[in-house]
């Protein structure tokens, strides 16, 4: 049995504890004076005014387990007397500060750029280099400052908190890197002290896998990559490092002809429901005489490119989607043609960068919103479960209203949820569903 001391040892802390969780742990018993999270070790280090308020809280605790966030913690004296400064820069591997820091982000509902976690890093000193990258512990990034100083300041700022409210949780380390090599600028990587790189490989795609990028400087997007568009600067602030694979930004068509439909199963509304994920709705026709082929207009020509290339191949109702531009230019008004310029169901009149970023191909998971304040995950799982099984469910607040995830055995599941479901009262509410860009809850 350890000595009691003021340093308190927390096992079991996962990435979702921040240290204002565990500081509401033991305030109760006394002042807590330094307080070091083990990251990488899933363990903390924190030190009270004197050993009787650590006593009390450990005695306290060993009547009552200690939970946070549904976790339980395990806490022990430290064979620590006192907490050095050494201690506190020992950020789970051991590591000296340095002027790289290595960034994960967990719980990540929203998409995180390059220009992201600028924003968020650069009031603490001068970026000069941002690499991102997918590993097995979750999206990462390496954040090279010109000096040292600044990252030590952004990491004391930084760590445990939240980008966005309720998710995109920091968790930084010290990099043992000395110097980031950046190749290309484009939104996974950006070297802010030389904005002359190709934002790819000349001759084939960059190496993250990015095909045509087109970069945007403020309103100059207007004249040059879109001249068609009035909605230029949503989609030069949604897409600042380049634009998705696949997407030329140049394509002036606005209408799409989708065929291979389930005639039986297929109408207008759960039609504008999917095709509204990538833009604004004008008109929707199905065809009297190829009742398995539909004219969809969307907004614009960009607008039109992104339904085409994340829906094709898309199966919905057991039938693979052929989706391509119509030789239509647009399509006329008359009985058999629904129109839905003035539906407030459209996503694009407001917040439309943010729905940008947002577009992708079908997947198994989807994100509820606009939902009743006392709705509860049983009657969200009921409104969806006739379309396919469910494998898990999250309900949870942002921003004070409550939003959820539902994640779908099999893509097609989960499309025909969206396509079936979307603008659907639950709860007195007409709620709002789309397809998340996360892989699990």
């Amino acid at each position: 049995m350890t000595d009691p001391s003021k340093v308190i040892h927390v096992r079991n802390v996962g990435h979702e504890i921040s240290e204002n969780d565990l500081l509401q742990l033991f305030q109760p018993f006394g002042v807590i004076t330094k307080l070091v999270m083990l990251r990488a070790k899933n363990q903390a280090l924190l030190q009270m005014q004197d050993v009787p308020s650590a006593v009390k809280a450990l005695q306290f605790y060993t009547n009552v387990q200690p939970s946070i966030r549904g976790r339980n913690v395990y806490v022990q004296f430290s064979s620590h007397q006192e907490l050095t400064t050494m201690d506190q820069n020992t950020q789970g591997r051991g590591d000296e500060p340095n002027r790289i820091l290595l960034v994960t982000i967990h719980h990540m509902l929203y998409p995180i750029t390059v220009d992201v976690l600028h924003q968020v890093f650069s009031p603490h000193g001068f970026v000069e280099k941002i690499v991102t990258f997918q590993k097995s512990a979750g999206f990462q990034a390496l954040i090279q400052f010109q000096l040292q100083q600044s990252a030590v300041s952004a990491r004391n700022s930084l760590q445990g908190r939240n980008i966005y409210d309720g998710c995109c949780q920091l968790d930084i380390q010290f990099s043992n890197l000395d110097e980031l090599q950046v190749n290309y600028n484009n939104e996974r990587s950006r070297d802010f002290t030389n904005p002359n790189l190709p934002s790819e490989q000349k001759g084939k795609s960059s190496q993250q896998g990015y095909g045509d990028m087109y970069s945007f400087q403020g309103s100059g997007a207007h004249a040059g990559g879109f001249p068609q568009m009035g909605n230029a600067e949503a989609i030069a602030a949604a897409f600042a490092g380049g634009l998705p694979p696949g997407i030329s930004g140049t394509n002036d068509r606005c209408t799409i002809l989708v065929s291979n439909l389930d005639s039986d199963r297929i109408d207008e509304d759960k039609l504008f429901n999917l095709f509204s994920l990538y833009g604004n709705i004008i008109r929707i026709k199905i065809l009297r005489n190829k009742p398995d082929h539909a004219l969809v207009q969307m907004g614009d020509g960009f607008q039109a490119e992104l339904a085409v290339h994340f829906l094709k191949g898309a199966i919905l109702f057991d039938k693979r989607l052929e989706v391509n531009f119509s030789k239509h230019p647009n399509i006329t008004t008359g009985p058999d043609t629904h129109d839905y310029s003035n539906s407030n169901l459209n996503r694009f009149n407001r917040n439309a960068a943010k729905n940008y970023r947002y577009c992708c191909s079908p997947t198994k998971m989807i994100h509820l919103s606009s939902l009743p304040q006392d709705v509860t995950e049983e009657e969200i799982v009921a409104h969806l479960e006739e379309h396919g099984p469910i494998i898990n469910s999250k309900l949870f607040e942002m921003n004070g209203k409550q939003q959820a995830l539902v994640l779908f055995e099999k893509e097609e599941q989960a499309t025909e949820a969206l396509v079936c479901k979307n603008a659907t009262p639950l709860g007195g509410s007409t709620i709002r569903i789309s397809f998340s860009q996360l892989q699990s809850i």
